[in-house]
């Protein structure tokens, strides 16, 4: 199945691999990546959804951007995606920084969703101690192997590794210092009890940046929601098990399509 690059006007413009058809399904990708980590998923999903995955902007092949970022920018840029694409609803799944986004999306904009997924994220940094959040600032500012191999569970496939590094070095250095500068200032507990949406819930059991218990808390503050863990995955299990993540999402998705139209 073909995938194409397509490019959300005006600037800073937004870069989306897009995939097959039927409603839509946006991928958003976590403060080191880009929308190559969702390769191995938009094969797999665009045989049920238009798939697609975005370089969030100053990211990949998205542009850089003048000034401080907010986190409402994100928010904007995927109703963006979503009105370029001409979709009136859409599934949002969202990975750590990606799911901080699509947790607020679902926030402001919840009419406009299908359904949610978070994966590795948390309820906003109110939930880490000090000490965390410190080692969270440290450890986005160097690119050390040790730093990079910590993200990963002890049942990471062959290849995981080298992709996360090829991500790390394809990251444009001004604007992802003022991303985690905006994560660490802007992101505050959000209020997920008022989520409404059918939410899923992936996390790793190894998982050092978000650690389980922030899964779990995030399970039982919203409403309905469904957890997942998975075992031997740390930060960034679409990358460490592609297979069992997509046997957790795929089914979700398929049972909360609630429009037959895109």
């Amino acid at each position: 199945m073909s995938v194409e690059t397509i490019f959300v006007e005006p600037a800073p413009r937004i870069a989306v691999s897009v995939a097959g058809s039927g409603s839509l399904v946006l991928f958003l990708h976590g403060i080191r990546g880009n929308r190559r980590n969702w390769n191995l998923q938009l094969p797999v999903f665009a045989q049920h959804f238009t798939a697609a995955a975005w370089d969030a902007r100053g990211y990949g092949d998205s542009d850089d951007y003048e000034g401080p970022l907010h986190f409402e920018h994100f928010t904007g840029d995927v109703l963006r995606v979503l009105e370029h694409l001409r979709a009136n609803k859409l599934h949002l799944v969202g990975l750590s920084m990606g799911g901080r986004i699509a947790r607020n999306f679902a926030l402001h904009y919840p009419e406009r969703l299908r359904s949610l997924t978070l994966i590795n994220s948390a309820p906003g940094f109110d939930s880490l101690s000090t000490d965390q959040v410190r080692r969270f600032v440290v450890e986005r500012k160097t690119r050390s192997a040790d730093s990079v191999r910590q993200l990963l569970g002890s049942r990471a496939r062959p290849g995981a590794y080298e992709e996360l590094t090829e991500s790390i070095s394809l990251l444009h250095e001004k604007s992802y210092l003022k991303t985690v500068e905006a994560s660490v200032a802007q992101d505050r507990a959000a209020p997920i009890e008022k989520i409404r949406v059918p939410t899923l819930i992936i996390g790793g059991d190894e998982d050092t940046v978000y650690p389980p218990e922030l899964a779990h808390e995030m399970a039982r503050r919203i409403p309905g929601a469904q957890l997942i863990m998975m075992e031997g995955a740390g930060h960034l299990v679409n990358l460490e098990q592609p297979e069992r993540f997509d046997a957790a999402v795929l089914p979700f998705l398929l049972r909360n399509q609630r429009e037959l139209r895109p």
